[in-house]
């Protein structure tokens, strides 16, 4: 056995729970070395049965004198063990295990560990942990006992019994890759000791060196894989070098409608100075829903232009890349730039032209590129490494510019983006007004919908109402959740009878979708009843109402996009958050948002309060995730950084570590599907 074998062949596991298994995304014996309890309880305090208090969580190691199952009245088994040490004796309850009678017998040497409370008269210990006394050291009871997160048919009572013999038999196997000299600067402990206190720490202790060791070894490893990544890039040829025509590009500038925002300008001046380097150009242009990112984009669209370069823009979903595709029609087309949309709704083949929009359709050979100068890449991180190469491989090594309207927080740019160079938009075109936002108790729904009539009726304003769920489901969790079609339905009988309502979601045709909003934007449609489909990509000024059901499903981040659909005009614009949870914590976390109109404070509130897997909205975007680090770490970020960038200094190809370079060459962050 090695740190490579499947887990279906582990002792004990099998291919039923190698299934199980593979739901918690281990498939090898080192997954599984590395599914890393995320909390210990503490059942170190081993107590005399005598001494033990109400409400205490203790520990008691004795012999069991007896074991028996009794019937409840209402035919339920308990089961109830009477356990001595030499200061007494107690009992020990569990409830509908009537299986424990042959397991734990009298005699027997056994572990208890658990809550002391009344069970009637008498003080018991209420379905406690046991371990039958063996030579081994104890995992569940008596000790720091890891938890883990669980699947259906998989308890960590059963992981701690199959990642404790691995162990012993795999520790010997595993390569520290952590160079010396950075372990005795830090004072870390060897990876195998690490892994092993990680799981059954002996102590506090510890637990604590083992979370150093492996919470930098995780952040360490994503800025050694940016910086090679940065390398590699910088030493890649351009295809050819564009030539940055200042003259023509101020006649741009001057021609445009509005004047730039000082953020844009200076993110304008980035990116040409980088168009006009040796090397290719690898930047990210962040800045808010509605900063203004486009316009800097076409810019650099357009040096291309000047230079006969093929440009190509890659968004994520078809709305937005036809939403692009209008407002750089506008912006170029009086330029002579030949723009084309290729999405994946239609069969045609597009060549012959200066600049093409689209989806991941772009990537197929219906896109044919002769001489493709610039790449850029709207909300990057919806598509996979893979899908962002082969659209770089269609023009050998082009400048490119990846766009995000999402807030990411900064210590997560510092680490996941560190081989990108970085331009952010911090600032709204001038106009441009705070989105009052507001979350709505259930008892307001109707005094909600009384206000949103009076604001839209005999009015040019819209509203958008926002549902979790195309259609409602039928599974127990979900069924309290607002699904869009039988929404748009109630509303529009019931609600707003004497509005006009449209639907839109994922699962209509393309050509059906831009129908629709075709008509929101003509103001045909008073409401637009709709998914998170419309959470990037849609501009339309009339629009000032953004309501948003189930608002407790969505991250602070994608509620904050959504938001950024409204208050496009100077006309004041509102969001009203609902949900039909009332937790403390889901209030308090929505309540960020009536605080901060800043996406950027809003990444950092939601990565505070939600972890980085679902700034995103939910995980199933795939987000990197951290098991024991925490990108709201920003001291331990600037320390793995100067220590990977030091390392890179002492060896570029890192033949000086050639352990480290092995595990870089195995390391992979899982690429992100496109929505």
């Amino acid at each position: 056995m090695n740190l490579s074998t499947p887990v279906e062949k582990l002792f004990m596991v099998g291919p039923t729970y190698a299934r199980r298994l593979k739901k918690l995304g281990i498939q090898t014996a080192e997954d599984l070395l590395y599914h890393f309890p995320f909390r210990h309880i503490d059942y170190s305090l081993i107590w005399p049965i005598k001494k033990i208090q109400p409400g205490e969580i203790v520990s008691v190691k004795g012999k069991v004198i007896s074991m028996n199952n009794e019937y409840t009245s209402r035919g339920k088994k308990i089961q109830k063990a009477k356990v001595g040490d030499q200061s007494g004796e107690m009992e020990a309850v569990w409830f509908n295990q009537p299986f424990l009678v042959k397991t734990i017998r009298p005699e027997m040497k056994i572990n208890l560990s658990g809550k002391a409370d009344w069970f009637g008269p008498r003080l018991v210990l209420i379905s406690p942990e046991y371990e039958i006394e063996k030579k081994e050291k104890t995992i569940h009871t008596g000790r720091l006992v890891p938890v883990y997160h669980e699947t259906s048919g998989l308890s960590s009572k059963w992981l701690r019994s199959r990642i404790a013999p691995l162990l012993s038999q795999l520790l010997p196997k595993i390569k520290d890759f952590l160079p010396p000299k950075v372990k005795k600067n830090n004072d870390f402990i060897d990876l195998s000791a690490a892994i092993e206190q990680i799981h059954f720490p002996r102590n506090e202790k510890e637990l604590i060196k083992a979370k150093n060791r492996l919470g930098f070894d995780e952040l360490f490893l994503i800025q050694m894989a940016a910086l090679i990544r940065k390398r590699h890039w910088q030493k890649k040829s351009l295809a050819f070098k564009l030539a940055v025509d200042q003259e023509k590009i101020l006649t741009f500038l001057n021609q445009l409608p509005f004047e730039l925002t000082q953020a844009q300008k200076r993110s304008t001046r980035e990116i040409l100075a980088d168009l006009g380097k040796d090397q290719p150009m690898n930047r990210l242009l962040e800045g808010d829903v509605g900063s203004g990112k486009t316009v800097v984009a076409a810019l650099a669209i357009y040096v291309a232009f000047l230079n006969r370069a093929q440009a190509a823009l890659m968004a994520p979903t078809e709305i937005l890349a036809v939403q692009h595709y209008h407002t750089l029609n506008q912006l170029l087309k009086p330029l002579g730039v030949k723009i084309e949309l290729l999405t994946g709704s239609q069969r045609k083949k597009v060549k012959n032209f200066d600049l093409t929009v689209g989806t991941h359709a772009l990537i197929h050979k219906r896109a044919q590129f002769s001489n493709l100068g610039l790449a850029i890449i709207d909300e990057q991180h919806r598509f996979g490494v893979g899908q962002r190469a082969k659209l770089i491989q269609k023009g050998k090594t082009p400048h490119i510019l990846t766009m995000t309207a999402t807030p990411i927080p900064r210590t997560i740019t510092l680490t996941l983006y560190g081989d990108l160079d970085l331009s952010v938009i911090d600032e709204l075109p001038p106009g441009r007004q705070k989105v009052k936002t507001w979350v709505v108790p259930p008892q307001k729904r109707d005094r909600a919908y009384t206000w949103i009539h009076s604001q839209i009726k005999n009015t040019p304003h819209q509203a958008f109402i926002i549902c979790p769920l195309i259609e409602e489901s039928t599974h127990e969790t979900l069924t309290s959740v607002r699904a869009a079609t039988s929404e748009h339905r109630r509303l529009q009988k019931e609600v707003f009878p004497d509005l006009k309502l449209g639907l839109l979601h994922g699962k209509m045709k393309g050509k059906e979708k831009e129908k629709i909003l075709a008509a929101f934007k003509k103001g045909r449609l008073d409401i637009l009843v709709a998914t998170p489909v419309v959470e990037v990509g849609i501009d339309i000024p009339t629009a000032t109402i953004m309501m948003i059901e189930g608002a407790e499903r969505f991250g602070l981040a994608q509620l904050h996009q959504l938001r950024g659909r409204v208050g496009r005009s100077s006309d004041q614009s509102y969001c009203l958050v609902f949900t039909e949870i009332q937790g403390k914590k889901i209030i308090k976390r929505l309540k960020a948002l009536e605080k901060t109109n800043l996406g950027m404070e809003v990444a950092e509130i939601d990565l505070q309060l939600r972890g980085p897997g679902e700034i995103y909205g939910t995980k199933q975007h795939g987000f990197f995730d951290l098991k024991i680090a925490s990108f709201a770490d920003l001291e331990l970020i600037k320390k793995t950084k100067k220590t990977a960038l030091g390392l890179i200094k002492d060896s570029p190809r890192l033949e000086k570590y050639p352990l480290l370079k092995t595990k870089l060459e195995r390391y992979t962050i899982k690429a992100v599907q496109p929505n």
